[in-house]
């Protein structure tokens, strides 16, 4: 199937312009759906040719102005264009197991059916015959037969419905990908708020837990939607807001104009931790901000995927933290998604945040990552820092107000918020957007000189608003702001003592790595249990696993400082992002054992309140470290499970996981367990308990799961849970056999789920695995999807064999 390239999408911009489409979908029949689409659109050059995209149909009749137009290869040619024109089409599809285009699902609970459209990023043209690119946007007016007993959701509101005829008002002008319905016999609530009507959908069987947690829900929406108008001035541009929790669900969340979807494990089915429920907030209020950057405001092409994803990010951060929901927001950033731009940053697959010459759909999928994502939202907040808030934000209104229901790019974004703050940002945009890299500030205690010199290494330099912060042992802090534009700078009011931690950005307010001078490094022990500044430890924490990966100190110095001060660590997010580095990255690599990590959780367990959400968190840690007699014991219910500690289903599911891969799971117990918990999810978790245990039919069974498997999600359990250290003797074959088989890992899969398969099959702790993998690399007809992963596969072995003939350490 050919995809769209930028230039084609150039050309057809300049000489179509799209005025609306009438969309109508048939969902009665069991396997497939038909699809009905009259699209009336303009030609600034009549007599001209152009063509129109479909994806995956079957009897597929289009006819344009009463002439029948042919298809091939997914293309509808449309020849000698008048100025107006009707497009007519009509074809007929199978749903799709993976996620693209229209998802059909049965529920294992009920065998109620499910449906939902799923368009990002030209998968529109899997549901309707259409002009499938970003700046062609037009209002869709959508009708959808259905069994009656159904319930239908779209991107409008329902202007009449009879029997099982839906139809929808007209939307605003939208972008293809932006196009999405739900249909199905779902549980719906509703409320208002500030004249926006509201609804709450989700499967019948998952009724109780929506139920439970619709008022704080609801109240997260309404929070957000205040803070929204105050920060932006300009009120929310469609006409109702539905958020569906939905099954199969290969992303996280999807910003659908008025109709967001989200994969369903944000509604807790078990106990949630506090991080839980800060972080579904998180995603909520991402997914609103793209209301208006990316729904009201949309990108031209995909080369501007940041100017999306990078203000939903920041801005659903800064609304976390604003309207009280997640205090400690900016921490939980710095050490989650922060770090994950910085990791993405210094692997092969790196990109600027606003990359040159994105060529076509099939590459611009490879841009949803920790660079479009983190490091753009964090060179956004130094802007917002540099510019000062309010002329940032006074620049977004007036972005909103020159762009309202159209499309901008960089140069667009630049001029607009250049202009407020009477500056030109073309400089700024080169060093932040259009480069690749993070910056280096290291503390040096300064020579004969009073305060302390800071170092900046990494190209190009950078201009860093930043803090810096000084920890005494005493508790006594000190704090001063500094500018860094150049090779150094000097902090006259800040010095490097013993038994002191100075701290560098300790605001987090730029986006650099962060090395510590040695008297600091040396306090860190006694003075990082007791800080009270949850985002200071946050971006401790993360330098110090930032210097291990880049083998600045060994992983027994990280070790020592995660025994002294990791059971103090308060803050949720900050303990399990430590603990899956410790636990990820050293210990499931033999680097460090397993034994301190489990000691160092079962210590924040005993200091946790009975039945504290801080109580399950570091449960939750505990089951992944821990040896089998606690596991068992748990799972068993017998002696030592702390008081107040509810094992509910999730954290049944990690304690069998763990119990597998240590050997001490039968098959039997595991499906005895799935059938405990019928639930789709407990098919997922009981698929990766088959794929951890130490048996040669259990990996076999595993690997052919992972590489065919239709089912996107238990694919990903599979690949998730197959790689286990102390298994090399039947594993390390495999390290091999990944190469030959990872291509037909993208075969007839949605894109993100397959790339998701690919990286987590890579066989990432074998270092039999880089041969050929950079054999692989040789090829000159790879696919540059898999070349990015194998590419970024490769450099993350070469990274950690930096040691082969040490000795590995007991599980």
């Amino acid at each position: 199937m050919t995809s769209l390239t930028r230039g084609e999408a150039i050309e057809r911009g300049r000489l179509i312009a799209v005025r609306s489409y009438a969309i109508e979908l048939d969902l009665t029949e069991p396997d497939t759906f038909t699809s009905r689409t009259v699209v009336e659109f303009v030609c600034s050059r009549p007599g001209a040719a152009s063509f129109a995209e479909v994806k995956g149909a079957q009897a597929v009749r289009v006819t344009l102005n009463g002439r029948e137009a042919p298809v091939a290869d997914g293309r509808v040619a449309l020849a000698d264009l008048a100025a107006e024109n009707r497009l007519e089409a009509e074809f007929t599809a199978r749903y799709s197991p993976s996620g693209e285009g229209i998802l059909r699902f049965t529920d294992p609970e009920d065998g109620e059916t499910y449906l939902y459209g799923q368009a990002p990023l030209d998968d529109a043209q899997r549901m309707f015959v259409c002009f499938d690119q970003p700046d062609l946007k037009a209002p869709m007016t959508l009708t959808v037969l259905a069994p009656a007993q159904w319930t239908v959701r779209a991107n409008a509101p329902v202007a009449a419905r009879t029997g099982g005829r839906w139809a929808f008002e007209p939307t605003p002008p939208l972008s293809t990908y932006l196009f999405s319905f739900v249909a199905g016999p779902w549980h719906v609530l509703e409320r208002e708020h500030d004249g926006i009507p509201l609804a709450l959908l989700c499967r019948r069987s998952l009724a109780a837990g929506l139920d439970a947690d619709a008022d704080e829900l609801f109240a997260a929406t309404a929070a957000a939607f205040d803070r929204y108008h105050e920060l932006f001035g300009v009120r929310y541009p469609f006409a109702k807001y539905d958020q569906a929790f939905v099954p199969e669900f290969s992303g996280g969340a999807v910003e659908n104009p008025a109709l967001v979807n989200y994969r369903e494990e944000f509604l807790f089915r078990a106990g949630a931790t506090d991080s839980d429920r800060h972080r579904r907030f998180v995603v909520m209020a991402h997914e609103m901000a793209h209301m208006w950057f990316g729904n009201l405001v949309t990108l031209r092409w995909w080369d501007d995927v940041w100017l999306n994803e990078a203000f939903a990010e920041i801005m659903g951060w800064r609304v976390a933290a604003e309207t009280g929901r997640h205090p400690s927001a900016a921490a939980d950033f710095a050490i989650w998604r922060e770090r994950w731009g910085l990791l993405a940053d210094e692997r092969p697959s790196t990109h600027p945040v606003a990359p040159e010459g994105v060529s076509d759909t099939a590459v611009a999928f490879q841009n949803f990552d920790g660079i479009s994502y983190a490091k753009g939202a964090a060179a956004l907040r130094q802007l917002s820092i540099a510019l000062g808030d309010e002329v940032f934000l006074d620049g977004l209104r007036k972005y909103f107000s020159a762009y309202r229901f159209a499309n901008a790019d960089l140069s667009d974004f630049l001029a607009v918020i250049g202009s407020a703050a009477g500056r030109d940002l073309t400089g700024w945009a080169e060093l932040w957007l259009r480069s690749t890299g993070a910056n280096t500030l290291r503390a040096v205690p300064s020579r004969g000189e009073p305060g302390l010199r800071i170092e900046q290494s990494g190209r190009p330099l950078r201009p860093h608003h930043l803090t810096v912060a000084a920890f005494a042992s005493d508790g006594s802090v000190t704090r001063e702001p500094c500018v860094i534009d150049g090779p150094g700078a000097l902090v006259p009011g800040v010095t490097a003592a013993a038994g002191t931690v100075v701290l560098l950005n300790a605001g987090d307010e730029t986006y650099a790595k962060v090395r510590f001078d040695p008297f600091s490094r040396a306090a860190l022990a006694a003075v990082l249990p007791d800080l009270d500044d949850s985002l200071a430890r946050a971006v401790i924490w993360a330098a110090m696993t930032d210097a291990v990966r880049d083998g600045e100190i060994p992983p027994s110095q990280l070790l020592s400082l995660l025994v002294a001060a990791l059971p103090a660590e308060r803050q949720e997010g900050v303990f399990d992002e430590v603990l899956a580095f410790a636990r990820d990255a050293l210990a499931r690599r033999g680097l460090i054992p397993f034994a301190p990590l489990a000691e160092a959780c079962a210590a924040a367990l005993s200091a946790a309140a009975p039945g504290s959400g801080r109580q399950l968190a570091t449960a939750r840690a505990l089951a992944t470290v821990a040896g089998a007699p606690v596991l068992r014991a748990w799972l068993t219910g017998g002696p030592g499970i702390p008081d107040g500690l509810v094992i509910d289903a999730d954290l049944r599911w990690s304690l069998l996981l763990r119990l597998a891969a240590l050997g001490d799971a039968t098959p039997e117990e595991i499906a005895a367990e799935e059938r405990r918990d019928p639930s789709a999810k407990g098919a997922e978790r009981a698929a990766a308990c088959r794929a951890a245990r130490p048996a040669a039919e259990a990996k076999a069974a595993a690997w052919d799961a992972l590489v065919h498997d239709p089912n996107p999600r238990l694919a990903v359990a599979n690949a998730e849970a197959f790689w286990q250290p102390g298994q090399e003797v039947l594993t390390d074959p495999y390290a091999e056999r990944y190469f030959a088989d990872v291509p037909a890992m993208l075969e007839g899969r949605y894109p993100l789920a397959a790339l998701k398969v690919v990286r987590l099959a890579f066989p990432r702790f074998s270092p039999r695995a880089l041969a050929p993998a950079e054999a692989m690399l040789r090829r000159t007809d790879l696919d540059p999807l898999l070349r990015r992963e194998i590419a970024d596969g490769a450099d993350e072995l070469r990274r950690w064999d930096r040691d082969p003939d040490r000795d590995p350490v007991t599980r």
